[in-house]
């Protein structure tokens, strides 16, 4: 039982408060007793801590992605533009004679590499306001150079929020205080972020590279559905992270060493993340806001053209359902393509590639499963999740 604040009576007995969505127990005069997760309008969040953080937690994350998507979809379509359209070599876009193509496809890797501090200074932004910018902005900045991918540029964001929102509550003087958000906070905490990043983020996410490494070339001599397996989950773990960079240079050596198999099972994974959630949002508008479906769309370009990166702002927002779902979907895509003997012969995915793959129907059915696969599990969880509140928002 939880006491619930705002309530009122209705003339048919029952009880009904004005709040927002969490699980608790009502009883109404009659004694009957449902437990579930409420929907009400207006009023505050429940007096539980728990709650209140993660609530908070999520708003954090989808301020620092509401930022971060347009320069994820402006890189993508520029990158995915000039690929296109650039001559192939070996199966490989050459831009030695496309002068313009490469400057086009230059500016979008610079939207690329300017995402992380976005994503990362706006995290921290939203947690401590102003002051959280700068160290959130180089935290994320790092994050690229050790190759810690959106994941940890989140992180970043985050330890610079709630760094600044501590020296903030320190006491200083009056005389010191003028200058704190504008010198101060922002000089310590960036040194302490950036020493972070470099000294002790970046050594474990190097080791753990060899270390994947290592048993990669393990496993491309045993199991190849285990293979796949892992190289799809790693494909999609964290979408053009340190993991995800493993599994493709894993494959992009074999190319070199006659074995096309590895790199057919990671083309196939690379583009279903955001294809798949970019279906997902096409088939259930209803439960996407209206952000999430412009997102979709520029995922489906992005996959369309072998950048897993079109489905970072789902993930960074909803990563506990998300993740799984796509590493879902990248697995099965990699299965396929592994049993089916798909070879590609470039360094590349998505079905941007069509032409220097081998087996090429199989190639295709491979993406197609996948991106069902992920659309359909992200969209029944969704749906799951949300479906206890509707009720109980119907029967209150």
């Amino acid at each position: 039982m939880i006491e619930l604040g705002h309530c009122q009576s209705r003339g048919d007995g029952r009880r009904f408060c004005r709040s927002h969505v969490y699980t608790g127990v009502v009883s109404d005069p009659g004694g009957l007793t449902m437990l579930g997760v409420f929907t009400m309008r207006g009023g505050h969040l429940p007096e539980n801590p728990m709650l209140q953080s993660l609530h908070n937690l999520r708003k954090h994350l989808l301020t620092g992605v509401s930022f971060a998507i347009p320069f994820i979809a402006c890189g993508g379509i520029l990158i995915a533009a000039a690929t296109a359209l650039a001559p192939k070599t070996g199966g490989v876009a050459d831009f030695t004679h496309a002068p313009k193509l490469k400057l086009i496809s230059d500016v979008g890797a610079a939207s690329f590499t300017l995402m992380l501090p976005v994503l990362a200074g706006y995290i921290a932004y939203s947690i401590a306001g102003k002051p959280g910018l700068v160290p959130g902005f180089v935290g994320g900045f790092f994050s690229g150079q050790v190759n810690a991918g959106y994941l940890g540029a989140i992180l970043a964001g985050l330890l610079s929020g709630y760094l600044v929102q501590l020296i903030k509550t320190l006491p200083v003087s009056k005389h010191v205080r003028p200058i704190m958000p504008i010198l101060i906070i922002p000089a310590v905490s960036s040194g302490v972020i950036g020493i972070l990043m470099l000294k002790v983020v970046g050594s474990p996410i190097a080791h753990m590279m060899s270390i994947a490494s290592a048993a990669l070339r393990g496993l491309s001599t045993g199991n190849a559905v285990i293979l796949a397996m892992v190289l799809g989950a790693m494909i999609a773990f964290d979408m053009g992270g340190p993991i995800n960079k493993t599994a493709f240079f894993f494959g992009a050596a074999m190319i070199r060493e006659g074995d096309y198999r590895i790199m057919g099972a990671c083309a196939a994974a690379i583009c279903t993340p955001p294809l798949g959630m970019g279906l997902a949002t096409l088939l259930r508008r209803t439960i996407w806001s209206q952000e999430e479906q412009e997102a979709g769309v520029a995922g489906l370009a992005m996959g369309l053209t072998g950048i897993t990166e079109g489905a970072i702002p789902f993930a960074a927002a909803d990563p506990l359902r998300v993740i799984p779902c796509i590493i879902l979907g990248s697995m099965t895509a990699s299965v396929i393509a592994m049993l089916g003997g798909v070879g590609d012969h470039a360094p590349h995915g998505g079905p941007i590639v069509l032409p220097v793959v081998d087996r090429r129907i199989v190639y295709l059915a491979a993406i197609i499963v996948g991106t069902i696969v992920t659309a359909l599990s992200i969209n029944l969880l969704k749906t799951w999740s949300q479906k206890p509140a509707r009720d109980m928002e119907r029967v209150a």
